[in-house]
């Protein structure tokens, strides 16, 4: 049972009252619009994915599996038990590397959230007000506690996404099956028993994209279980032997309690380019440099690229022998945007990947820390020509950043390239406008039924 009193209350103490009281009417306009531009953009880059050999596998793994039928599969056919459908669709949201970020380029929000709060407002027939609601304590938990965590615990080998996005996961579904703040504290505790994820999952492999996939599940099943009765520690986060002390080696718990009775301020950052957010700097400096000088890719002598210390060491495969490798190669991502004016899902599969050109250009880029860049993410690339000809550019805000936004239209025009070819013009239109009017839909069901592909007769 939580041991507490209200002259000792814990951290997920605070967390659950603060939780248990979020409504609708209390969220401002910027959360509400933030919350609802990414619920468009997280279906459509879970669509997307949900093709991909990872999502494919995902879904059929969730459908043998059996059970009860509460929730849709993305992109696939048939529903299956709510916490199957977010375990698939979160393996299908981080398939394309095309999903959401946070301005420190240490997680992504909709995976573990979305997929746990979109599986839970269907089995639950919630409305689309319960569902934003549940989203913005969800991401604000996840940001919360990685703001708490963070860098120590990337730095320590541990992916934020799934470590403290179970957390978000659980409070997004916690509100969804409307569980009292006692009921939420014991959700966060069990959270914090199957909080886990590995910064190991570079490579050849789908590893990375499994993370997000049990975190959305425990989220779900911590949520119910909790409901249910079953008590957690409410000393989850700043125990002898808790999420803070077995997850880092600094930390300021502070940040998890900070200004609950003021509104938070979520900023949520979209991606263009189909590869790690931190590479997306570089991929802008080599489009500056591609629109403005349109240099002559045989005749370059050599590309510089500085990056801030803190990113310097990171993505530095210069030959990458899958997608999924080339999704994290900064040298590979550079030289494609450079040959293609591009960087998306088309642009990183393994039929390209020995190609003379993208392996002349990749083989050119020598990443150099350099702590006078402003911020983590900030990139300077310097390309030589044989002439000596030099070509600089520097990007702190990468395209789709809170300071270089992706307008509506912009955000629109990513949703239609990834729906249309898996679901048709006609439902990618149905999805937008459903989504646009999310406020006024009585049954999330109506909304999730638009994302699946009709049965076969």
């Amino acid at each position: 049972m939580n041991q507490t009193s209200t002259s000792s209350a814990t951290l997920a103490d605070r967390l659950g009252a603060h939780f248990s009281r979020f409504q609708w009417s209390d969220l401002g306009a910027d959360t509400r619009k933030a919350v609802k531009r990414l619920l468009l953009d997280y279906i459509g880059v879970a669509v997307s994915g949900s093709q991909t050999e990872s999502g494919k596998v995902a879904r059929e793994f969730a459908a043998v599996t059996g059970g009860h039928a509460e929730a849709t599969l993305i992109g696939g056919v048939g529903r299956v038990p709510a916490m199957q459908a977010a375990f698939a669709n979160a393996i299908s949201s981080h398939s394309v590397e095309l999903d959401d970020i946070d301005v420190l380029a240490l997680f992504h929000f909709s995976p573990p959230v979305y997929s746990a709060a979109l599986a839970t407002a269907e089995q639950k027939g919630a409305s689309g007000k319960d569902l934003l609601t549940a989203l913005a304590a969800g991401c604000e938990m996840m940001e919360r506690l990685s703001k708490a965590a963070n860098n120590s615990l990337r730095n320590r080998g541990f992916h934020t996404t799934p470590t403290c996005g179970v957390f978000g996961a659980t409070v997004a579904a916690a509100l969804l099956q409307k569980l009292p703040a006692d009921k939420i504290v014991s959700a966060l505790g069990l959270a914090g028993a199957s909080s886990s994820g590995l910064m190991e999952m570079y490579g050849p492999s789908m590893q990375k994209r499994f993370n997000p996939g049990p975190t959305a599940r425990n989220g779900v099943t911590a949520a119910t279980i909790a409901g249910l009765g079953f008590t957690g520690a409410s000393t989850i986060f700043e125990g002898e032997r808790g999420f803070l002390a077995a997850f880092t080696d600094k930390n300021d718990p502070g940040q998890l309690v900070a200004g609950l009775d003021r509104p938070y301020q979520l900023d949520i950052e979209f991606k263009p380019y189909s590869c790690a957010r931190p590479i997306h700097n570089a991929i802008d400096c080599a489009l500056d440099i591609r629109r403005k000088h349109s240099p002559d890719l045989n005749r370059v002598r050599s590309i510089e690229m500085a990056r801030h210390p803190e990113w310097a060491h990171y993505h530095q495969n210069k030959r990458p022998r899958t997608y999924h490798e080339a999704q994290v190669s900064l040298p590979y991502s550079v030289a494609v945007a450079l040959t293609d004016g591009q960087a998306l899902f088309a642009q990183y599969n393994d039929a390209r990947l020995q190609e003379p050109m993208l392996l002349r250009l990749s083989d050119l880029v020598e990443i150099k820390p350099d702590a006078t860049l402003p911020r983590g993410v900030s990139c300077r690339m310097t390309m030589t020509m044989e002439d000596g000809t030099q070509h600089v550019s520097q990007v702190d805000y990468p395209k789709g950043s809170i300071q270089n936004a992706m307008d509506d239209d912009e955000l629109r025009a990513k949703f239609d390239s990834l729906v249309h070819p898996v679901l048709g013009a006609g439902r990618a239109t149905e999805i937008a406008a459903m989504v646009q009017g999310i406020e006024d839909v009585a049954d999330i069901g109506q909304l999730m039924q638009l994302t699946s592909k009709p049965a076969a007769r």
